[in-house]
């Protein structure tokens, strides 16, 4: 179970208290070099674990909750640092409520997992987050930078891109639930 992908994932896990932490005390170099490191991690993990067939149902888990743990709480503390849009969080947050809670409802109705496919818009949409994220903390680093970071606008595509997923997300689980057979 603990091979080497997930303990990359684990280590990407760890990196976000300690993004948060360098944050807090104003280590912005620090804190956009560990969100870097945290990105390696993130490509390394899935091209050793198809390389080495060496794919785990932990990490089928642990890489998604990875991610959306590190998106969502950067976005959240960039959000209170002034960095983010306030409704581009919301935006982004509630997308990733209703898709949780539709999919816990899915499961307790049927018993039954529904397989997770990330849609293309979908795919971009979590870049557009990545790329606001990443930029937002260059800002912070290097605030002469801000001019030239179109920030608002990467986070309002970001925004658009997670509510048009979401809308895909939400039929394709009434499709998936309307298509099961009667019991």
């Amino acid at each position: 179970m603990l091979n080497i992908p997930n303990t990359l994932t684990l280590l990407r896990i760890a990196a976000i208290p300690a993004i948060l932490i360098a944050l807090d005390g104003g280590r912005f170099g620090l804190a956009f070099g560990l969100f870097v490191a945290a990105g390696v991690t993130d490509g390394l993990d899935g091209g050793i674990a198809r390389m080495t067939n060496s794919r785990t149902q932990l990490g089928a888990y642990l890489d998604p909750l990875a991610d959306k743990g590190l998106v969502l709480a950067l976005l959240i503390k960039l959000t209170l640092l002034g960095e983010v849009p306030g409704w581009a969080l919301t935006i982004i947050l509630t997308r990733d409520i209703v898709c949780l809670t539709g999919y816990l409802l899915l499961f307790f109705l049927t018993g039954a997992q529904i397989e997770i496919q990330p849609s293309l818009i979908g795919k971009l949409a979590t870049v557009l987050q990545l790329l606001g994220v990443g930029g937002a903390l260059l800002v912070l680093w290097t605030p002469g930078l801000r001019a030239a970071i179109p920030g608002p606008a990467i986070f309002a595509a970001a925004a658009t891109a997670t509510a048009i997923a979401g809308l895909q997300y939400v039929f394709r689980g009434l499709r998936w639930y309307q298509a099961r057979p009667a019991t």
